[in-house]
C-alpha cells in the first residue's frame, strides 16, 4: 500500500462486471499517470469528481497487462489488508 497524489485527467465508465469500481486516470506531479478502480460496493462513490480535481489516495498498485491500477482504495471488510483511502475535496472516502 502506498500513497498517491494527483488530478484527475480521464474520467471513465464504471467497472460494472462482479464487484462495481468507479475508474479514472491521475496525473502525479512527476507526470505519471495511474489508473485508479475504486470499489463502489464497499465505499461510496465520489460524486463530484471532475477533471483537474486534486486527490490523495492511499491503495495497492498491482501491475497488469495493460500497465496496472490501484485499487484498495477502501476500508477491508475482512481485514485481511490494510484499509486503504481517497481524500476528496476535504472528505476522507473509504
Amino acid at each position: 500500500m502506498d500513497e498517491y497524489r494527483g488530478v484527475v485527467i480521464r474520467l471513465l465508465r464504471d467497472d460494472n462486471e462482479g464487484d462495481r469500481h468507479q475508474r479514472f486516470v491521475i496525473r502525479q506531479a512527476n507526470g505519471e499517470t495511474i489508473l485508479v478502480a475504486h470499489n463502489i460496493d464497499i465505499a461510496p462513490r465520489l460524486n463530484d469528481l471532475y477533471f483537474g480535481a486534486p486527490l490523495v489516495i492511499y491503495g495497492k498498485y498491482e501491475w497488469n497487462d495493460l500497465g496496472g491500477i490501484v485499487h484498495w482504495t477502501h476500508r477491508d471488510p475482512n481485514g485481511s489488508h490494510r484499509n486503504g483511502w481517497i481524500d476528496f475535496k476535504g472528505k476522507r472516502y473509504q
